[in-house]
């Protein structure tokens, strides 16, 4: 179905009014689907696996998604064999015709969007404002990736020279095979992301999605295929990190790897994947993400800006906003007005119009949670702090949006992400101390401010150690990167290469050089030498 307008992650619900009844009609056939048996599909071809393995819905466990093949060690070789001996043909293709296919999967994406959105709904417990920007963003990262090859002409670029008979130029060119590694919060958007950006670079991908939202890689495969992508291009494989994860990293033939996760496991990812020679290695590790509000903030902006970046999505995003720095003279203010915005978020099921704060993804998170509040115990819980109960609460895992204030700045919790609907919040004295607050953690994914003042503005911008910053974004203090509009680049911590998703600079990550000099011989057209 055709919808006129986009849907973002910084979209209110007003704005999807009008989708809502696509909406229901897609969660009514994604529910009658669900329970099915999905297979590995390796060069084409479905395989069972080594037996299968269910995921349950966060919303309710009495749902099961789907039942899952177990890849092993020796499909592991089969995917990556498939991808090998797919690259050459796939490399070789003019850039312009896998062009022509990566837009043609963005169009598929967009005409399945209620659909994909919907097993987010299931699989992922997103809300349906998250849902629907998730798929958008997707299809919007094909097409700005695909717009790269083509400004560049297929990253080709001709080079000066010292003798008037040589040509020269730079070309990049593809790697070989890819090992992409999604993750659970973004089981859509980051695989469609990190693979369409290795597949048009000419690139062959194996890929794993997390094993808690397996569904929609699953669809993702079938998007792919349904574009016209050649057997063995694109490979999907379900299972764990020891099953499948570790042995696709650790493979010889894998080429690069792409990794969205974890900073624990992906340092030691970066670590441990290049053995004999470097390989490249593309990471986006999470972050502790602060929004600082100044005396000369708009408290109306702030508020609702911190309340959607750090409950949005249940703090499930790595760009979620997690400590606030507010100074003196407005704190008490702030904390009055987002304590009780934070009330009103209705907490529930994702399937459900008016839900803004879904559960999280599973039992783990909860003792996370469990342990964060016990951390917080020296502090003060201005609204939360319980694992929600009673009705259908009770088959998902739920927990309320909570925000603690009263903790030392140096506490555990202004340093450690959670990835929970869970938010600190100190008082500073002046924009500078917030600064130094700000910039004292490993991690530098994103930041925002709040402040009408253009000067502080400048001094937030230029002090503050994170590659995505945001001023006074009522839609999300520190979340809500799009395509063509904000690169997604994680520094510190971070990310691994400074260079980010959505961004311009993303395409050539998957490429390296090749510097090509021609002399021209007798005869031979100067401008024809070397093309």
């Amino acid at each position: 179905m055709a919808v006129a307008e986009k849907i973002t992650y910084t979209s209110t619900p007003a704005q999807v009014e009008s989708m809502h009844t696509a909406f229901d009609r897609a969660l009514d056939e994604v529910r009658g689907d669900l329970g099915q048996t999905y297979p590995l599909l390796i060069n084409g071809e479905e395989r069972p696996g080594a037996g299968a393995f269910d995921v349950r819905s966060p919303a309710d466990k009495d749902v099961v998604i789907g039942r899952f093949a177990v890849g092993t060690a020796s499909d592991v070789d089969d995917a990556v064999t498939a991808a090998k001996t797919a690259f050459p043909a796939w490399s070789h293709r003019p850039w312009q015709e896998r062009v022509a296919i990566m837009r043609r999967a963005s169009g598929i994406i967009r005409e399945r969007k209620f659909r994909l959105a919907a097993i987010l709904i299931f699989e992922a417990g997103k809300n349906r404002v998250e849902a629907i920007g998730e798929v958008e963003e997707a299809a919007d990262m094909i097409d700005s990736y695909a717009a790269q090859m083509e400004a560049s002409d297929g990253f080709v670029r001709r080079l000066d020279t010292l003798d008037p008979g040589e040509r020269n130029r730079s070309v990049l060119r593809p790697f070989g095979v890819w090992a992409v590694l999604a993750p659970f919060n973004f089981p859509h958007a980051l695989s469609v992301g990190m693979s369409s950006g290795a597949l048009l670079a000419g690139n062959t991908v194996v890929y794993k999605p997390a094993s808690a939202t397996p569904l929609s890689g699953y669809e993702l495969a079938r998007v792919y295929a349904d574009a016209g992508m050649p057997d063995g291009v694109f490979n999907y494989l379900s299972g764990s990190g020891e099953d499948v994860g570790a042995p696709l990293t650790r493979h010889p033939d894998v080429d690069g790897v792409v990794f969205t996760g974890s900073r624990e496991v992906g340092w030691d990812l970066f670590k441990d994947f290049s053995t004999d020679f470097p390989k490249p290695c593309i990471t986006e590790l999470g972050g502790k993400n602060p929004t600082i509000v100044t005396r000369n903030a708009d408290l109306d902006k702030a508020v609702e800006g911190v309340a959607r970046s750090a409950f949005g999505y249940s703090g499930q995003k790595c760009s979620a906003c997690s400590r606030v720095y507010v100074e003196e003279p407005v704190y008490d203010e702030f904390m009055t007005r987002l304590t009780k915005r934070t009330k009103e978020l209705v907490v529930g099921d994702p399937t459900a119009r008016d839900t803004y704060v879904g559960p999280v993804i599973d039992e783990r998170a909860v003792r996370r949670y469990d342990e964060a509040l016990e951390s917080a115990a020296g502090g003060t819980v201005r609204t939360g702090g319980e694992r929600l109960r009673g009705g259908l609460y009770d088959r998902g895992t739920y927990v309320a949006p909570t925000v603690v204030d009263g903790l030392p700045a140096d506490h555990l919790l202004f340093k450690k992400e959670l990835f929970l609907p869970f938010v600190v919040v100190a008082p500073v004295k002046s924009l500078d101390e917030a600064l130094k607050e700000a910039n004292d953690t490993d991690y530098g994914l994103t930041a925002g401010i709040f402040s009408e003042d253009r000067g502080e503005i400048d001094r937030f911008f230029d002090g503050i150690e994170a590659g995505v910053v945001y001023a006074n974004r009522k839609g999300g203090a520190t979340t809500g990167a799009w395509p063509g509009c904000q690169s997604f680049a994680g520094w510190k911590a971070s990310g691994s290469t400074g260079k980010g998703g959505l961004g311009p600079y993303y395409v050539q990550q998957f490429m390296r050089e090749q510097s090509q000099t021609i002399v021209a011989g007798a005869g031979e057209p100067d401008d024809e030498a070397g093309e």
